[in-house]
Formats: C-alpha cells, sequence, structure tokens
C-alpha cells in the first residue's frame, strides 16, 4: 500500500483549492454580472425605440470582451511561464476588480453622450483582457498541486465555482429587480453589483498574494528550465495541442454562456416571462450544474477526459434544441427540467476541459499555449455566442431555433476530439517523467 501523503501536503492542497475557488469565484461575478444587466445597459447606453436592439447592442459589448481574451491569455500566460502561476493570478484578479468597479461608477449615454458607450467598451475591453489570464491560470495553478488521480475532481473547483458566480450575479440582479422601481434600478440600482467588485477584488487579491508558487514552477526554477520567450516557444512545439484546445474549449466556453448569460435574456425577450422569473429559473439551473461538476470531474478521474469529454460534447449537440423546445413552453418545471439536461453534458465538457488545458501542455509554455488555444476559441466561438443566439431568435419564428449555433459548434468540437484528441489522464505535469515531489502520491484505503 502507497504511503498517505504528509498532512502538510494535504493542507496545502486544500488551502489551494480554497484559494483558487475564491479567488476564481469573485472573478467571474464581475465578469458575469454585466451580462445580467444587459437589457438595462442597453437602455442606458444604446438608448433605441427598438428594445431587442438595445439589447443586441448590450450583447455585442459582452462579445467585444472576448476579442481582448487572447490578447490577454497571451500576456499572462506567458507572465506566467516566465515569473510564475501566483504572480498571473494576482494580477487578473486585480485588473478585474479594478474595471468591474469603473464599470459602476461610468456615465450614461443621457449625461455624457456618445462618450459613455466608448467608455463602457474599454471597461469592457479590461475586463476580457484579465479574463483571459484567468481560466487557464488558475488550471495551472490549481492543479500542479494536485495528486494525478485527483485532478479531474479538483478542476472541477474551477468549473463550479464560475457557476456559483454566476449565480450570486443573478441573484444580486433577483433581488434588485424585486426590490427597486424600473426607474430606481435604472437610476443607481444596476451599478451595485458592478462596485461591489471594489471590496471583493481586495479580498481575491489579498487571498493570492497569500498562495505558495505552485511544486511545478518551483521545480522549473530550481533546473534553470524557465525559457524566456514561451509564447513563441507555445507557437512552434504545441500546435496540435493549441488546435485541440481551440475546439473543445469553443464548445465548453459557448455552451457556459449559453446557461449562463443567453438563458435569461431568452426566457425574459423570446419566451416572454419577467425578468425576475427568468433570473430565478437560471439560478436554480446554473446552481443545479454547478452541483453536476464535482460528479464530472470524478468520472473523468475514473474514465478519462477523452471519453467524458467526447460524451459530453456529443450530448450538447443531440439535446439542445430539445432543452430549447421544452425551455420555450414557458412553464417553470419544464425550464429547469430543460437546463438541467443541458448541465449533464455541459458539466463533462467543462470540467475536462480544464484538465486538459493543464495536461496537453508541457510545462514550460502550459500557461502560454493553453491561452492561445483556449482563448481564441473563446473569442470567435463561444464569447459571441449570446449575441449570436440573440440574432437568431429575432430571425426565426421558431423559439428554439437559437439552439441550432450550440448544435453545430458541439458537433464539430466533439468529431476533432473523437478524430485526434489523446487521452491525457495521469500524465506528469512537471519536466521529468517523474511527477515532482509531493506532486503524484497515490493515498489508497
Amino acid at each position: 500500500m502507497a504511503p498517505h501523503p504528509p498532512a502538510s501536503a494535504a493542507q496545502t492542497r486544500r488551502k489551494t483549492a480554497l484559494a483558487v475557488g475564491i479567488g476564481n469565484f469573485l472573478e467571474w461575478f464581475d465578469f458575469a454580472v454585466y451580462g445580467f444587466f444587459a437589457t438595462t445597459i442597453g437602455k442606458l447606453y444604446f438608448p433605441n425605440d427598438d428594445a431587442a436592439v438595445s439589447l443586441l447592442s448590450s450583447l455585442a459589448v459582452f462579445g467585444v470582451a472576448f476579442l481582448m481574451r487572447p490578447i490577454g491569455g497571451f500576456v499572462i500566460g506567458s507572465i506566467g511561464d516566465r515569473k510564475g502561476r501566483r504572480w498571473a493570478l494576482t494580477m487578473t484578479v486585480a485588473m478585474m476588480g479594478g474595471a468591474t468597479t469603473l464599470l459602476g461608477l461610468m456615465p450614461t449615454y443621457e449625461q455624457v453622450g456618445i462618450l459613455a458607450p466608448i467608455l463602457l467598451v474599454l471597461m469592457r475591453c479590461l475586463q476580457g483582457f484579465s479574463a483571459g489570464g484567468e481560466w487557464t491560470g488558475s488550471s495551472a495553478f490549481l492543479l500542479e498541486h494536485v495528486p494525478a488521480h485527483r485532478r479531474g475532481l479538483a478542476g472541477s473547483v474551477i468549473s463550479s465555482t464560475a457557476a456559483l458566480a454566476t449565480v450570486a450575479g443573478s441573484l444580486s440582479a433577483l433581488a434588485l429587480n424585486a426590490g427597486l422601481s424600473e426607474e430606481a434600478l435604472n437610476s443607481w440600482g444596476w451599478r451595485v453589483p458592478f462596485l461591489a467588485a471594489a471590496p471583493l477584488g481586495l479580498i481575491g487579491l489579498y487571498i493570492r498574494m497569500k498562495l505558495d508558487e505552485t511544486p511545478v514552477f518551483m521545480e522549473m526554477r530550481e533546473q534553470k528550465a524557465v525559457i524566456d520567450r514561451p509564447l513563441r516557444a507555445a507557437g512552434r512545439r504545441n500546435v496540435k495541442s493549441i488546435v485541440l484546445t481551440f475546439f473543445f474549449a469553443s464548445v465548453q466556453g459557448l455552451g457556459f454562456y449559453y446557461l449562463a448569460t443567453y438563458v435569461v435574456n431568452h426566457l425574459s425577450q423570446t419566451v416572454g416571462l419577467p425578468r425576475t422569473t427568468a433570473l430565478m429559473l437560471s439560478a436554480v439551473g446554473l446552481t443545479l450544474y454547478a452541483c453536476l461538476c464535482p460528479f464530472a470531474g470524478a468520472l473523468s478521474d475514473r474514465f478519462g477526459r477523452r471519453s467524458m469529454n467526447i460524451i459530453g460534447s456529443f450530448g450538447l449537440a443531440l439535446v439542445a434544441y430539445p432543452a430549447f423546445v421544452l425551455m420555450s413552453g414557458g412553464g417553470s418545471f419544464q425550464i429547469v427540467l430543460a437546463i438541467f439536461i443541458f448541465a449533464i453534458f455541459q458539466s463533462m465538457v467543462s470540467v475536462t476541459t480544464v484538465v486538459m488545458l493543464t495536461e496537453l501542455f508541457p510545462a514550460q509554455t502550459r500557461g502560454s499555449g493553453s491561452a492561445i488555444g483556449f482563448n481564441l476559441g473563446l473569442a470567435l466561438i463561444g464569447g459571441p455566442g449570446p449575441f449570436i443566439a440573440a440574432a437568431i431568435a429575432t430571425a426565426f419564428t421558431d423559439k428554439a431555433m437559437p439552439a441550432i449555433y450550440m448544435v453545430a459548434v458541439a458537433l464539430a468540437g466533439a468529431l476533432v476530439v473523437l478524430r485526434w484528441l489523446p487521452e491525457t489522464r495521469g500524465r506528469a505535469l512537471g519536466l521529468t517523467e517523474k511527477e515532482p515531489a509531493g506532486i503524484a502520491e497515490r493515498s489508497e484505503a
């Protein structure tokens, strides 16, 4: 029987998981809250007699943030490979907190005219830059601390906390919509969650500054294996892994933003439910998704990343349209059931994506390589998803038609993964064939 890891190593892993989870929660609360106030922001920054046009304009700005994600990923991922994973994570939470706070302070179109949407776009770009380094950076930081047989379960922390952060954003929107008049909401109420980013960002910054560097990066330093231009090296050495990441990250990102952002607007704008009802039902569905993620992670530890990702991707392609048909019926039970069915397969894709971002790439170019593929997938495919889905909804009378984009992306991703993705479960994350001390020990009952 293999020896149990020392208590100090186990405590370090728990502390790391908690710190990464809390920081990730704060980061994605800041990023997601924009989506829940897209309708209000559309009216204030893109005034138009047609409410659908205002909403589309606001969602287009949501998508603009994703255009900055590759740039942020390239810069922050490279910093993580050169200066350390902890340094990169500290940078992302500070930038996100600052940009979100400024969003809550900005004047509206009525107050300063065209300057208002310009400032809105700039702040969303800064948010996108920060988010470009968060998901891949937190994945590498967390999983470089975790034993190989627990990486899937550990990686679910990132997927679950991102979902719970979105739930928190939706509940804040629900409380404000329910407790304030429309005049008060449009005047100052919508600003409250954005201004909350100031204390939340400081908390996240403090937590991340207290973390220790990962054993893998410490090994790189000790062996003088840190390279000066990891982004260029990743572009030369990791092309196949980057392309694969682009495809499975596109599926993961699009599915998550359908759940986290588009569903609320679909229920309120297309199905015709009251905004508060749409927010509540979305929050219930996202909570169920967050609960599913640990099970998906444990299954990937047991059966492998490849098989779980393939099942999840093909599953999304099969159930997306029926789920939207069920959702468009308008009944609360039907809507939650539809989101739950969608979330089963999304959790498989999401958790395996988190783990494969780390396992597919060598230690020296892990931050840079994973950031390239992941953020290009989200910028080009996943990020524009809410805007494309809303545009489809306005073009067709069939309320379930927005699911078609999800079906097409999931099917393409599934076919690529089926053909070319290798199994990554159990791969060493360090520089040598054997994991660094304290990383690969397996505890058996």
